[in-house]
Protein backbone atom coordinates (compact mmCIF):
# COMPACT_ATOMS: atom_id res chain seq x y z
CA UNK A 1 0.00 0.00 0.00
CA UNK A 2 1.35 3.18 -1.16
CA UNK A 3 -0.06 6.67 0.49
CA UNK A 4 0.64 9.83 0.26
CA UNK A 5 0.48 12.57 3.11
CA UNK A 6 -0.53 16.56 2.05
CA UNK A 7 -1.32 19.52 3.84
CA UNK A 8 -1.71 23.08 3.62
CA UNK A 9 1.99 24.83 2.10
CA UNK A 10 2.90 26.50 6.01
CA UNK A 11 2.60 23.29 8.03
CA UNK A 12 6.30 23.27 8.08
CA UNK A 13 6.52 26.64 8.83
CA UNK A 14 4.15 27.08 11.88
CA UNK A 15 5.31 24.16 13.51
CA UNK A 16 2.20 23.19 15.32
CA UNK A 17 0.17 20.47 16.30
CA UNK A 18 -0.76 19.20 12.45
CA UNK A 19 3.19 19.37 11.94
CA UNK A 20 3.45 16.89 14.71
CA UNK A 21 0.66 14.76 13.73
CA UNK A 22 1.56 14.26 10.27
CA UNK A 23 5.21 13.11 11.25
CA UNK A 24 3.84 10.39 13.93
CA UNK A 25 1.23 8.93 11.97
CA UNK A 26 3.61 8.85 8.97
CA UNK A 27 6.42 6.75 11.08
CA UNK A 28 3.51 4.93 12.84
CA UNK A 29 2.20 3.79 9.61
CA UNK A 30 5.43 2.94 8.47
CA UNK A 31 6.48 0.00 10.91
CA UNK A 32 2.92 -1.41 10.04
CA UNK A 33 4.64 -1.79 6.49
CA UNK A 34 2.39 0.84 4.92
CA UNK A 35 4.39 2.97 2.18
CA UNK A 36 4.02 6.89 3.07
CA UNK A 37 5.61 9.75 0.77
CA UNK A 38 5.15 13.50 1.37
CA UNK A 39 3.52 14.99 -1.54
CA UNK A 40 6.07 17.25 -3.30
CA UNK A 41 5.07 19.77 -5.91
CA UNK A 42 8.13 20.58 -7.22
CA UNK A 43 9.46 16.99 -8.07
CA UNK A 44 7.96 14.78 -10.28
CA UNK A 45 4.43 15.83 -8.40
CA UNK A 46 2.76 13.41 -10.96
CA UNK A 47 4.07 10.37 -8.85
CA UNK A 48 0.95 11.03 -6.80
CA UNK A 49 -1.20 9.18 -9.50
CA UNK A 50 0.63 5.82 -8.52
CA UNK A 51 -0.19 6.25 -5.09
CA UNK A 52 -3.43 3.97 -3.50
CA UNK A 53 -4.66 7.08 -1.14
CA UNK A 54 -4.05 10.44 -0.70
CA UNK A 55 -3.99 11.55 3.07
CA UNK A 56 -5.00 15.36 3.69
CA UNK A 57 -4.74 16.56 6.58
CA UNK A 58 -7.05 20.36 7.00
CA UNK A 59 -10.03 21.36 5.16
CA UNK A 60 -9.91 24.62 4.64
CA UNK A 61 -8.91 27.51 1.67
CA UNK A 62 -5.23 26.58 1.78
CA UNK A 63 -5.76 23.01 0.88
CA UNK A 64 -8.87 23.72 -1.72
CA UNK A 65 -6.79 23.81 -4.58
CA UNK A 66 -4.94 20.85 -4.37
CA UNK A 67 -8.29 18.76 -3.30
CA UNK A 68 -10.46 19.89 -6.01
CA UNK A 69 -7.20 18.94 -8.96
CA UNK A 70 -6.40 15.79 -6.90
CA UNK A 71 -10.23 15.09 -7.58
CA UNK A 72 -10.09 16.08 -11.03
CA UNK A 73 -7.10 13.82 -11.73
CA UNK A 74 -9.18 10.39 -10.32
CA UNK A 75 -6.79 9.97 -7.14
CA UNK A 76 -8.79 9.47 -4.60
CA UNK A 77 -8.16 10.75 -0.80
CA UNK A 78 -9.36 11.02 2.48
CA UNK A 79 -9.50 14.05 4.56
CA UNK A 80 -8.67 15.21 8.06
CA UNK A 81 -10.46 18.38 8.51
CA UNK A 82 -9.12 19.30 11.73
CA UNK A 83 -11.89 21.61 11.62
CA UNK A 84 -13.71 23.25 14.60
CA UNK A 85 -16.71 26.17 14.77
CA UNK A 86 -18.65 27.08 17.94
CA UNK A 87 -21.49 27.72 15.71
CA UNK A 88 -24.45 25.27 16.13
CA UNK A 89 -25.12 22.41 13.36
CA UNK A 90 -28.10 24.75 12.57
CA UNK A 91 -26.24 27.80 12.08
CA UNK A 92 -23.72 25.88 9.72
CA UNK A 93 -26.78 24.42 7.43
CA UNK A 94 -28.43 27.70 7.39
CA UNK A 95 -24.86 29.82 6.01
CA UNK A 96 -24.43 26.54 3.56
CA UNK A 97 -27.99 27.44 2.29
CA UNK A 98 -27.50 30.56 1.61
CA UNK A 99 -23.73 29.99 0.04
CA UNK A 100 -25.81 27.70 -2.56
CA UNK A 101 -28.22 30.33 -2.93
CA UNK A 102 -26.15 33.00 -4.05
CA UNK A 103 -24.00 30.57 -5.82
CA UNK A 104 -26.83 30.37 -7.89
CA UNK A 105 -26.11 34.04 -9.19
CA UNK A 106 -22.67 34.84 -8.69
CA UNK A 107 -19.98 32.90 -8.87
CA UNK A 108 -16.81 33.40 -6.98
CA UNK A 109 -18.31 33.82 -3.54
CA UNK A 110 -17.36 31.11 -0.93
CA UNK A 111 -17.36 31.30 3.06
CA UNK A 112 -14.58 29.05 5.12
CA UNK A 113 -17.70 26.13 5.23
CA UNK A 114 -18.28 25.96 1.70
CA UNK A 115 -14.36 25.48 1.32
CA UNK A 116 -14.85 22.61 4.31
CA UNK A 117 -18.02 21.00 2.86
CA UNK A 118 -16.62 20.62 -0.44
CA UNK A 119 -13.18 18.85 0.55
CA UNK A 120 -15.04 16.42 2.81
CA UNK A 121 -17.33 16.18 -0.37
CA UNK A 122 -15.13 14.94 -2.65
CA UNK A 123 -13.03 12.83 -0.20
CA UNK A 124 -13.63 8.99 -0.17
CA UNK A 125 -13.72 9.14 3.78
CA UNK A 126 -13.71 12.02 6.30
CA UNK A 127 -11.86 11.71 9.69
CA UNK A 128 -12.21 14.35 11.75
CA UNK A 129 -10.50 13.98 15.29
CA UNK A 130 -13.53 14.14 17.63
CA UNK A 131 -17.00 12.64 16.91
CA UNK A 132 -18.23 16.12 17.64
CA UNK A 133 -16.00 17.07 14.75
CA UNK A 134 -17.90 14.06 12.66
CA UNK A 135 -21.70 15.36 13.88
CA UNK A 136 -21.23 19.34 13.12
CA UNK A 137 -19.59 17.91 9.52
CA UNK A 138 -22.38 15.80 8.89
CA UNK A 139 -25.55 17.27 10.32
CA UNK A 140 -24.06 21.04 9.44
CA UNK A 141 -22.69 20.13 6.01
CA UNK A 142 -25.10 17.16 4.79
CA UNK A 143 -21.98 15.18 4.56
CA UNK A 144 -22.84 11.54 4.51
CA UNK A 145 -22.79 10.02 8.30
CA UNK A 146 -21.05 6.80 6.61
CA UNK A 147 -18.40 8.76 5.08
CA UNK A 148 -17.27 9.73 8.30
CA UNK A 149 -15.10 7.73 10.53
CA UNK A 150 -13.64 9.10 13.95
CA UNK A 151 -9.63 9.00 14.10
CA UNK A 152 -8.48 10.19 17.61
CA UNK A 153 -5.17 12.22 17.66
CA UNK A 154 -2.60 10.68 19.20
CA UNK A 155 0.78 10.87 21.24
CA UNK A 156 4.08 9.25 21.54
CA UNK A 157 4.73 6.95 24.18
CA UNK A 158 8.09 8.55 24.89
CA UNK A 159 6.13 10.94 27.07
CA UNK A 160 5.64 8.31 29.78
CA UNK A 161 9.23 8.32 30.17
CA UNK A 162 10.63 11.95 30.73
CA UNK A 163 13.10 12.43 33.28
CA UNK A 164 11.99 15.50 35.71
CA UNK A 165 15.62 16.26 36.51
CA UNK A 166 16.91 17.66 33.59
CA UNK A 167 14.48 20.54 33.56
CA UNK A 168 14.69 21.20 36.94
CA UNK A 169 18.49 21.30 36.50
CA UNK A 170 18.42 23.39 33.49
CA UNK A 171 15.70 26.21 35.01
CA UNK A 172 15.74 25.16 38.63
CA UNK A 173 11.73 24.62 39.02
CA UNK A 174 9.84 22.04 39.38
CA UNK A 175 5.92 21.25 40.47
CA UNK A 176 5.03 24.17 38.56
CA UNK A 177 1.97 25.31 36.69
CA UNK A 178 2.88 24.52 32.43
CA UNK A 179 1.38 25.95 29.60
CA UNK A 180 3.01 24.37 25.91
CA UNK A 181 1.53 26.60 22.64
CA UNK A 182 2.26 29.61 20.41
CA UNK A 183 2.51 32.76 22.51
CA UNK A 184 0.90 35.88 21.07
CA UNK A 185 -2.14 34.11 18.77
CA UNK A 186 -5.61 34.54 20.15
CA UNK A 187 -7.08 31.15 19.86
CA UNK A 188 -4.31 30.18 22.24
CA UNK A 189 -5.49 33.02 25.19
CA UNK A 190 -1.88 32.96 26.85
CA UNK A 191 -2.40 36.83 27.13
CA UNK A 192 -5.46 35.73 29.80
CA UNK A 193 -3.27 32.99 31.55
CA UNK A 194 -0.42 35.45 32.02
CA UNK A 195 -3.08 37.74 33.93
CA UNK A 196 -4.31 34.67 35.93
CA UNK A 197 -1.15 33.57 36.80
CA UNK A 198 -0.44 37.11 38.21
CA UNK A 199 -3.18 36.03 40.75
CA UNK A 200 -1.54 32.68 41.49
CA UNK A 201 1.18 32.68 44.29
CA UNK A 202 3.48 29.39 42.62
CA UNK A 203 6.04 28.87 39.95
CA UNK A 204 4.45 28.89 36.49
CA UNK A 205 6.64 28.13 33.08
CA UNK A 206 5.07 28.86 29.71
CA UNK A 207 6.98 26.71 26.68
CA UNK A 208 6.20 28.39 23.30
CA UNK A 209 7.19 30.02 20.15
CA UNK A 210 6.46 33.65 20.74
CA UNK A 211 4.46 35.71 17.63
CA UNK A 212 6.41 38.76 16.43
CA UNK A 213 4.17 41.80 16.73
CA UNK A 214 1.80 43.23 19.27
CA UNK A 215 -0.07 40.45 20.70
CA UNK A 216 3.20 38.47 21.29
CA UNK A 217 5.07 41.64 22.84
CA UNK A 218 1.85 42.15 25.36
CA UNK A 219 1.95 38.52 26.65
CA UNK A 220 5.70 39.32 27.34
CA UNK A 221 4.94 42.54 28.56
CA UNK A 222 2.11 41.21 31.19
CA UNK A 223 4.71 38.12 32.40
CA UNK A 224 7.09 40.89 33.66
CA UNK A 225 4.51 41.39 36.22
CA UNK A 226 5.08 37.79 37.64
CA UNK A 227 7.99 36.97 39.42
CA UNK A 228 6.88 33.59 39.74
CA UNK A 229 7.29 33.19 35.64
CA UNK A 230 9.51 31.68 33.23
CA UNK A 231 8.79 32.16 29.43
CA UNK A 232 10.75 30.16 27.43
CA UNK A 233 10.96 31.14 23.76
CA UNK A 234 10.35 27.66 22.41
CA UNK A 235 11.61 24.13 23.22
CA UNK A 236 11.78 21.47 19.85
CA UNK A 237 8.87 18.88 19.75
CA UNK A 238 11.54 16.01 19.67
CA UNK A 239 13.91 17.82 22.49
CA UNK A 240 14.08 15.76 25.62
CA UNK A 241 13.83 18.96 27.69
CA UNK A 242 10.37 19.29 26.66
CA UNK A 243 9.39 15.70 27.59
CA UNK A 244 11.39 16.84 30.79
CA UNK A 245 8.72 20.19 31.49
CA UNK A 246 5.93 17.42 31.67
CA UNK A 247 7.36 15.36 33.77
CA UNK A 248 8.44 17.90 36.37
CA UNK A 249 5.30 20.23 36.51
CA UNK A 250 2.29 20.00 38.44
CA UNK A 251 -0.26 21.09 36.25
CA UNK A 252 -0.34 21.47 32.92
CA UNK A 253 -2.80 24.51 31.67
CA UNK A 254 -4.45 25.26 28.40
CA UNK A 255 -7.25 27.50 28.43
CA UNK A 256 -7.78 28.43 24.50
CA UNK A 257 -10.64 29.28 22.81
CA UNK A 258 -10.67 26.02 22.04
CA UNK A 259 -9.06 22.55 21.46
CA UNK A 260 -8.79 19.66 19.40
CA UNK A 261 -7.81 18.22 21.23
CA UNK A 262 -4.33 19.81 22.56
CA UNK A 263 -1.76 17.52 22.05
CA UNK A 264 0.20 19.10 24.55
CA UNK A 265 -2.30 18.54 27.36
CA UNK A 266 -2.11 14.84 25.93
CA UNK A 267 1.38 14.88 25.96
CA UNK A 268 1.17 16.40 29.81
CA UNK A 269 -1.01 13.81 31.13
CA UNK A 270 0.60 10.86 29.68
CA UNK A 271 3.52 12.29 31.75
CA UNK A 272 1.47 12.58 34.77
CA UNK A 273 0.24 16.21 35.28
CA UNK A 274 -3.19 17.38 36.06
CA UNK A 275 -4.52 18.98 33.65
CA UNK A 276 -6.75 22.13 33.46
CA UNK A 277 -8.12 23.15 29.80
CA UNK A 278 -11.09 24.23 27.86
CA UNK A 279 -13.72 22.91 27.28
CA UNK A 280 -14.49 23.84 23.69
CA UNK A 281 -13.42 21.37 21.06
CA UNK A 282 -14.13 18.34 22.00
CA UNK A 283 -11.17 17.78 24.99
CA UNK A 284 -14.23 16.13 26.76
CA UNK A 285 -13.78 13.52 24.41
CA UNK A 286 -10.61 12.60 25.25
CA UNK A 287 -10.06 13.57 29.40
CA UNK A 288 -13.16 12.40 30.08
CA UNK A 289 -13.69 13.12 33.84
CA UNK A 290 -10.27 13.35 35.01
CA UNK A 291 -9.70 17.11 34.05
CA UNK A 292 -10.29 20.60 34.86
CA UNK A 293 -12.72 22.39 32.31
CA UNK A 294 -12.32 25.79 32.16
CA UNK A 295 -14.55 28.79 30.13
CA UNK A 296 -11.85 30.78 28.46
CA UNK A 297 -13.33 33.73 28.24
CA UNK A 298 -13.44 34.17 31.91
CA UNK A 299 -10.18 34.56 34.01
CA UNK A 300 -12.24 33.69 37.11
CA UNK A 301 -12.93 30.52 35.99
CA UNK A 302 -9.66 29.52 34.56
CA UNK A 303 -8.26 30.55 37.78
CA UNK A 304 -10.95 28.18 39.91
CA UNK A 305 -9.66 25.70 37.59
CA UNK A 306 -6.24 25.98 38.38
CA UNK A 307 -6.55 26.13 42.34
CA UNK A 308 -8.79 22.70 42.09
CA UNK A 309 -5.93 20.91 40.46
CA UNK A 310 -3.06 22.62 42.69
CA UNK A 311 -4.85 21.54 45.36
CA UNK A 312 -5.36 17.59 43.99
CA UNK A 313 -3.08 14.91 44.70
CA UNK A 314 -1.62 13.70 41.32
CA UNK A 315 -2.61 9.94 40.35
CA UNK A 316 -2.36 7.19 37.33
CA UNK A 317 -5.57 8.00 36.05
CA UNK A 318 -5.58 10.29 33.57
CA UNK A 319 -2.28 9.16 32.84
CA UNK A 320 -3.45 5.10 32.10
CA UNK A 321 -6.52 6.12 30.21
CA UNK A 322 -4.42 8.01 27.70
CA UNK A 323 -1.21 5.67 27.09
CA UNK A 324 -4.57 2.42 26.73
CA UNK A 325 -6.32 4.37 24.17
CA UNK A 326 -4.12 7.34 22.09
CA UNK A 327 -0.96 6.25 21.50
CA UNK A 328 0.44 6.80 17.92
CA UNK A 329 0.27 2.94 17.65
CA UNK A 330 -3.04 2.69 18.30
CA UNK A 331 -4.01 5.57 15.73
CA UNK A 332 -2.41 3.51 12.64
CA UNK A 333 -3.88 0.52 13.46
CA UNK A 334 -7.30 2.26 13.23
CA UNK A 335 -6.37 4.69 10.23
CA UNK A 336 -4.88 1.23 8.44
CA UNK A 337 -8.02 -0.50 8.61
CA UNK A 338 -9.75 3.00 7.15
CA UNK A 339 -7.41 2.85 4.43
CA UNK A 340 -8.28 -1.08 3.56
CA UNK A 341 -11.41 -0.62 3.79
CA UNK A 342 -11.52 2.36 1.03
CA UNK A 343 -9.51 0.38 -0.97
CA UNK A 344 -11.36 -2.74 -0.54
CA UNK A 345 -14.63 -0.87 -1.37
Amino acid sequence: MKIYFACYQPVMLIRGGPRVKIIETKKSLESLGIQVEYFNMWDNPLDVLECDLLHLFSANLGTYSLARNIKNLGVKYVVNPIYFTKHSARAVRTVCAVENLIGRFASGIWTDYGFVRAICRWAEAVLPNTQDEGDLISDGMGIPSHKIHVVHNGVSERFLHGDPELFKKEYGVENFILNVGHIGPYRKNVLTLIRVLNRIDHPAVIIGRITPGPDGEQCLQEATKNKNLIIIDGIDHESPLLASAYAACDVFALPSTFETPGRAAMEAALAGAKIVITSFGGTKEYFKSYAEYVDPYSEDSIYRGIITALNKRKNDALRNHIRENFLWGKIAQRTDEIYRMILKR
